[in-house]
């Protein structure tokens, strides 16, 4: 499994919905409607994420006569993907957060 994936804010959006519910199984097109991204966006990132071994993928089993639609590929995110999302976003998003700065004491000064 590669590891190395790099994490860009629009890769977080996606992986953000996967770990809001590691069990629920997301389709590309409530992806989009979920993150806001574009078709050319939002699959090759599912792709990248399921060649890494980070998220699976399978046809949806149902009868696209009866559905009135044809079959969805369900991603679902692995235990180990879970797990490596979860160190990235909190890397990124310690990479993003403001600089703490000092608070001023009513004396003057600073804490």
């Amino acid at each position: 499994m590669e590891t190395d994936i790099s994490v860009t804010p629009k890769v977080a959006q996606i992986l953000k919905v996967f770990l809001e519910d590691h069990e629920q199984p997301r389709y590309g097109f409530e992806l989009m409607q979920l993150t806001g991204q574009p078709s050319g966006t939002a699959y090759p990132i599912l792709a990248t994420l399921e060649r890494a071994g980070w998220i699976e993928s399978r046809q949806e089993d149902v009868d696209p006569a009866k559905a009135g639609r044809p079959r969805r590929r369900i991603y679902v995110i692995t235990p180990d993907g879970a797990a490596l999302a979860t160190i990235k976003l909190e890397a990124l998003s310690e990479a993003y957060r403001p600089p703490m700065r000092p608070q001023l004491r009513p004396q003057g000064g600073t804490t």
